[in-house]
């Protein structure tokens, strides 16, 4: 089987709607474990901006999960807690991916079965990157951060970023959507200050724990900001 990992991000407008998606962060963990067919999850806050900032945005949450296959994916997202964010959010949107590539850990596990997709040059194409900061230096993480996210934004090729975290400060994890592997693969290659953060990490041992891993995107539902990030999919519907 295909293991298929899903993304489900919300956004919650009022301040009674974001007060309910902050108490799910706590209340959800009981109810995720029972969804029939599901594997690894997280519940993950955001940042402000685009999320790639230590000040949390209470207006955005996301929930990942993995599962067997499509089929064990689709019939998940009918469990009442994923329909209870669903009501009570002003809009969201969720990616279902094949993991393609995966190296490091997770809470000590390795939550992607990856298999390497036939065309590695075929996209939608998306990264995720997952690290646990020592305490020690989470002032000078987070000091590189807002460069990176103006890099990242300011590429032409991204189609959609976000980035969200299980713990303020010390759990980070970025998310990224781009056309193929090239286009990933040359913002990953460019020099400012991602490449110098990457190499700050490697050189100083900023990470308890980290996690890198590629996904075929196959499918996306729902709006984002009001828009479709991926409208190829949209097309094909």
């Amino acid at each position: 089987m295909i293991q298929t990992v899903t993304l489900n991000f919300f956004r919650f407008g009022p301040i009674s709607q974001r007060l309910w998606a902050f108490a799910q962060m706590g209340a959800a963990r009981f109810s995720m474990p029972k969804i029939p067919g599901i594997g690894f999850w997280k519940l993950c806050g955001s940042g402000t901006g685009e999320g790639f900032t230590p000040i949390p945005n209470t207006a955005v949450y996301a929930v990942l999960s993995t599962w067997d296959d499509m089929g064990s994916a689709r019939a998940g997202q009918t469990a009442s807690v994923f329909q209870n964010y669903r009501k009570h959010a002003d809009e969201a949107f969720t990616l279902y991916l094949s993991p393609t590539a995966a190296r490091g850990s997770w809470s000590n596990q390795q939550p992607f079965r990856a298999i390497p997709a036939p065309d590695t040059s075929a996209g939608p194409i998306a990264a995720l990157t997952r690290a646990t900061v020592k305490p020690s230096v989470a002032t000078r993480f987070w000091g590189r951060v807002p460069d990176i996210s103006t890099v990242i934004g300011s590429d032409p090729n991204v189609m959609f970023k976000i980035g969200i975290g299980e713990v303020p400060l010390l759990h980070q994890i970025t998310f990224s959507i781009w056309p193929d592997t090239d286009a990933m693969a040359n913002f990953a290659r460019r020099g400012g200050p991602h490449s110098e953060a990457i190499q700050a990490v490697r050189d100083e041992g900023w990470f308890s724990e980290e996690l890198y891993a590629r996904f075929h995107v196959l499918d996306a539902e729902g709006t984002w900001e009001g828009q479709t990030p991926l409208p190829h999919f949209e097309d094909a519907a």
